[in-house]
């Protein structure tokens, strides 16, 4: 596994519609092992094709962190969200492709996604809470939406110290 370079805003390939994926093989398990190593050296809770300048519709996502259960890795491949709940939360909301801005983000508070495994195999499945957020950020990175152009508020660096107290 190799850990990719992380493409930041304003690179087009993040305002850009993916692509589907047709080739369900080596390249594509290659692509999502990397992605994985990628995500977890940068300390992400998910990450989308395009983010590291591959226009494809592949994300990963880490399930469960916000839960008693054990963490899960997800990849969804083709991903679509049919279903949104109607109760909404507001969050805040970071990114790695846009580094050291974060914002509040109003998202459905649960979702049913349908997609492909790696190796092509269809799944449903329904996310509520903090895993339904990941899961809507990551596949918005596949439509070119970032999440800057949702955020109801935005904040500094240094209004985010404020907020959560620095590190010494």
């Amino acid at each position: 596994m190799a850990i990719l370079n992380v493409v930041t805003e304003p690179a087009d390939i993040l305002l850009a519609e993916a692509k589907p994926v047709t080739k369900f093989d080596a390249k594509l398990h290659k692509l999502l092992d990397d992605m994985y190593e990628t995500m977890v050296e940068s300390e992400g809770v998910g990450i989308a094709a395009p983010q590291v300048n591959q226009s494809l519709q592949a994300v990963i996502v880490l399930m469960n962190i916000d839960s008693e259960e054990e963490e899960e890795i997800l990849e969804l491949i083709n991903p679509e969200i049919v279903q949104y709940s109607t109760d909404t939360n507001v969050d805040l909301e970071g990114c790695l492709s846009i580094p050291e801005q974060f914002g509040d983000v109003e998202r459905a508070n649960g979702v049913r996604v349908e997609f492909e495994d790696r190796f092509g195999k269809t799944y449903k499945l329904e996310a509520i809470g903090y895993d339904a957020r990941v899961i809507q950020h990551e596949i918005d990175h596949l439509h070119g939406v970032l999440f800057t152009t949702k955020a109801s508020k935005m904040y500094t660096p240094e209004e985010m110290a404020d907020m959560f107290g620095e590190e010494e």
